[in-house]
């Protein structure tokens, strides 16, 4: 968790976006990324040099190709490493925060998208999370039957003992899932809520199987 923002009014409230189809952060999740689009660099050259956040987010269908509607919920996340490659890309781990809902995408002379975000929703995104009353072994069951057959495999030992909530969100941001189903787990209000979404797509993909689904890093 990014530690300095314990209230709403801590927050951004006009952010830029990086809409990024199948990625999403949770808050205290982290996601690496390569940046090379000139807009995204000036993004992160213009957040590096103000308060360091930026919104990732996803798209809905529909629109404009090259600027499809945004969907209404996405996290607002905290820039905690940064590199600079040769060729010219960033390479840069996003930390997430809070996450909000779109309360209107702003008209700027940037070439990238800002929105004014609404965090109403989600202010329990700041707190510590309440002690889990998710059953671990019902996922860890979900999650092997989801794996084995992929010929994927995790560290049991290392699951078994990790909190629940982490590794609910670990799986949620890391496993290939379609953009709705990871959008559906971003808005999920809980992490039972988030659970019971997950284990559901552990379920049916274990049914479905899919032999061209990339590997878990």
């Amino acid at each position: 968790m990014v530690t300095g923002y314990r209230k709403i009014e801590d927050l951004p409230q006009a952010i830029p976006v990086f809409p990024l189809d199948g990625a999403v952060v949770l808050p205290g999740g982290q996601l690496p990324l390569n940046i090379f689009e000139p807009r995204y660099l000036n993004m992160f050259d213009d957040a590096m040099g103000g308060d360091r956040m930026i919104g990732m987010i996803q798209t809905r269908g529909g629109g404009d190709r090259e600027r499809r509607p945004l969907s209404p919920v996405g996290t607002v996340a905290r820039i905690t490493a940064f590199a600079e490659t040769g060729d010219g890309r960033y390479l840069v781990t996003l930390t997430g925060v809070c996450r909000f809902r779109v309360r209107e995408e702003l008209g700027v002379m940037a070439p990238y998208r800002q929105v004014r975000a609404d965090y109403e929703s989600f202010i329990g995104d700041l707190q510590p999370p309440p002690e889990s009353a998710i059953q671990k072994i019902d996922f860890l069951d979900a999650l092997r039957s989801y794996l084995e057959p992929r010929g994927l495999a995790v560290d049991w030992d290392a699951a078994g003992s990790a909190p629940t909530e982490s590794l609910i969100d670990s799986l949620s941001m890391g496993l290939p899932f379609e953009p709705a189903e990871k959008q559906a787990l971003l808005e999920a209000v809980t992490h039972a809520d988030r659970a019971e979404i997950l284990i559901a797509l552990l379920r049916i993909g274990a049914v479905i199987g899919d032999d061209d689904e990339p590997s878990m890093q």
